[in-house]
């Protein structure tokens, strides 16, 4: 494993900025590289980092571009990345659950940018928080930011064994909602409690059993049309997060 985590373009950049300054994370900025010939037209970005770099302590420097491509996996950085430490995500603690919160639990997403893609819209839909199993993220890290638009290092995100997870939430008075075809009932007939746990599987292996028999309700996406498919997981997250949000204005 590498030593740092390189974040690639100024938006995930920016997200690792701020939450490093709303304390939401204990990851920090050892160095940014910028492309002064891409970066030359961008004066606000650059003043921005420099005026940041002096408020939580870490180094810009001008490079040649090559040094920037031979460390980036995509073309999308825009000239700019920043290297960075891991990031620790804290195993999950019941205690600090929010009463009337909604919080998803992700299982069996393998694929970084999937993940990403799934982050983003959890975050979008105000989700408090996401509970991972125990896997080394850390790796995939400037990916997942990049796809999630920054949201990953933005978002609350804790780690537990899923069926521990789902124990614990059942224990504090949370509904337990799997998105699971069988047994289930259409999402939008579905009235979800002021507190939910949403659990989602992954495309490939789906939710494990243990955590399935813990569920109190499994939901199931109605389609406009006879469709023997199923959403990517990604997509299936966004229509039911929106869903629970929905639900959470119409109840204020």
């Amino acid at each position: 494993m590498s030593d740092f985590d390189i974040f690639e373009g100024m938006t995930s950049i920016s997200a690792v900025i701020k939450s490093i300054q709303n304390g939401s994370s204990d990851r920090r900025i050892i160095k940014i590289l910028y492309n002064e010939d891409r970066l030359s037209k961008k004066f606000r970005e650059l003043q921005f980092l420099k005026h940041t770099a002096d408020s939580i302590g870490f180094k810009i420097f001008p490079v040649a571009a090559d040094e920037i491509d031979n460390l980036t996996s995509g073309t999308t950085h825009g000239g700019i990345v920043a290297i960075c430490t891991h990031r620790t995500f804290p195993d999950l603690n019941v205690k600090n659950l929010t009463n009337g919160g909604f919080y998803t639990l992700i299982e069996g997403i393998e694929d970084p940018y999937n993940f990403g893609y799934s982050v983003r819209s959890l975050y979008a839909s105000g989700v408090d928080g996401i509970i991972l199993p125990p896997r080394n993220w850390m790796e995939l890290s400037g990916t997942v930011a990049r796809s999630s638009a920054g949201t990953s290092e933005l978002a609350n995100i804790y780690v537990s064994d899923p069926a521990d997870a789902v124990t614990a939430f059942k224990n504090a008075g949370f509904e337990i909602v799997c998105a699971e075809i069988r047994d289930s009932v259409s999402l939008y007939e579905h009235t979800f409690s002021d507190s939910v746990l949403l659990v989602i599987g992954g495309e490939k292996r789906g939710i494990s059993r243990k955590v399935l028999e813990l569920a109190d309700t499994n939901v199931r996406i109605e389609y406009g049309r006879e469709f023997m498919g199923s959403l990517p997981s990604a997509s299936a997250i966004s229509v039911i997060s929106f869903e629970i949000l929905r639900q959470k204005r119409n109840k204020r």
